[in-house]
């Protein structure tokens, strides 16, 4: 199955993942989930590259 990427903002997420829950769960389940592990993975991915940051000794010229 081809894959597309879409660029939305937290608030249209959450809607899409609300208008989503009012469909029957055995149709939309998979997809929510997936939703969720994609959003989760980038949500977390600046405070790791933050904490990187901070732990990555600055070295002076």
């Amino acid at each position: 199955m081809p894959q597309i990427t879409l660029d939305l903002s937290l608030e249209q997420t959450n809607m899409v993942l609300e208008a989503l829950g009012q469909l029957p769960y055995v149709r939309v389940y998979e997809l929510i989930e997936t939703i969720g592990r994609q959003a989760g993975a980038q949500m977390q991915a600046p405070s790791v590259e933050a904490e990187q940051a901070r732990l990555t000794p600055v070295r002076s010229a």
